[in-house]
């Protein structure tokens, strides 16, 4: 009997140490797979370019950040945006996205809802609190959490943006010579919701401003661009719609179904933002909608996010990312078009946040005007942010 306890003993010994090895080093290995800059010499930067760059007021429409385990405010040797690296790369806005359920075998073409979810087991080995193991919602107000807290931590470089006039504080302290970053919260889709009007209010009041209806599978909102159906908005989803559009909060429908798409554009009357995508004719891909439903959100006054991952752009680097650019300001108009990196969304890119000076070197090498990197880089997302922060 006395082998056995030992044996039971050691048993037990080795299950802890196995977890104790899984919380301290799985997280890391999964998102330096996940979110990885491709090794490359530096990329060229004339001085024609950085003094431009400089100058620019630059936002980003979708970084995935708040879902890894790294603490914003330091550098960091992996993953692709942090305080320090937006700061290197003169950012002035960036909207944060909370990733709350993602279905295992993810992929552009078909996901079914019913999938095993990714995040559950990243919540675990990444010890959130227990209560974001099992709830989506909570999973929301923790990504939430995270940013406040890297704010209190460091208020000189983070400002978390809810209004209007958190925004002009930003732009003016940083017009008064302050690296400052603002922060926008926004969800990867409205699975916090979990089907409860009433959530919205609490996903307000928690800090956020952009909701995304859709990400890789069908919700009670409607149908995804991967999901299994192509459905448009149901009865919720409608409604979900209607009271973002009534209130300071920015609409995203990006991941949606072109079926989605359409009604959300048949019931509102606001700038309709595709936060991360690629230009179809340029690249055709499925994750890239029709230039032609682009041109109707564009129409909105809306906006679409240019991304950096090579899925949706067919070449990463800088100066692909440059000629998708030029190509969808002559597709959807020079008004139109802006910065949605999806950096930290589980893909692999060229360059991080830190880099986005070769962005604008090979704009302007391209023959893209001043004042059209102006507009994309920053310009077009203020002006649809001070249409919709109260």
């Amino acid at each position: 009997m006395r082998w056995i306890k030992r044996l039971l003993g050691l048993v037990i010994v080795l299950a802890v140490l196995g977890l104790a090895a899984f919380w301290i080093f799985a997280p890391a290995f999964v998102e330096k797979g996940r979110n990885a800059v491709k090794t490359h010499e530096t990329y060229p930067v004339g001085h024609m370019a950085q003094t431009l760059h400089d100058s620019l007021i630059i936002g980003d429409w979708h970084a995935d950040s708040l879902l890894w385990n790294r603490d914003l405010t330091q550098r960091g040797e992996y993953g692709q945006v942090d305080l320090p690296r937006l700061q290197e790369g003169n950012v002035a806005i960036q909207v944060f996205t909370a990733v709350t359920k993602s279905p295992a075998g993810l992929n552009y073409e078909r996901n079914s809802a019913d999938a095993r979810d990714n995040i559950t087991l990243l919540a675990f080995g990444q010890l959130w609190p227990m209560k974001t193991w099992q709830s989506i919602f909570e999973r929301a107000v923790y990504q939430a959490e995270k940013l406040h807290g890297f704010e209190a931590a460091r208020p000189d470089m983070l400002r978390v943006i809810r209004t209007r006039a958190d925004l002009e504080a930003v732009l003016e302290a940083r017009a008064d010579g302050q690296n400052l970053v603002g922060g926008i919260l926004g969800t990867e889709g409205a699975h916090p919701l979990e089907g409860d009007i009433a959530n919205l209010d609490r996903l307000w009041d928690a800090g956020y401003r952009l909701i995304g209806l859709q990400h890789f599978f069908d919700n009670e909102l409607g149908g995804s661009l991967h999901g299994e159906g192509n459905s448009g908005l149901t009865d919720f989803g409608r409604l979900v719609v209607s009271e973002v559009a009534s209130r300071g909060m920015i609409l995203d429908v990006a991941h949606s179904s072109q079926r989605v798409v359409k009604d959300v554009l048949a019931r509102v009357d606001i700038p309709v933002v595709l936060s991360h995508t690629g230009l179809h004719s340029h690249c055709e891909v499925k994750r890239n909608l029709p230039d032609e439903l682009m041109r109707e959100i564009a129409a909105t006054g809306g906006i679409i996010g240019a991304g950096y991952w090579a899925e949706v752009t067919c070449d990463d680097s800088p100066a692909g990312v440059a000629r998708m650019i030029k190509a969808a300001i002559a597709a959807v108009g020079e008004d139109a078009v802006s910065l949605g990196s999806d950096f930290d969304g589980s893909v692999t890119t060229a360059f991080d946040t830190s880099e986005l000076a070769a962005l604008t070197h090979e704009l302007l090498a391209q023959g893209v005007s001043e004042a059209q990197i102006r507009k994309v880089m920053g310009e077009n997302m203020l002006r649809v942010l001070r249409a919709r922060l109260d």
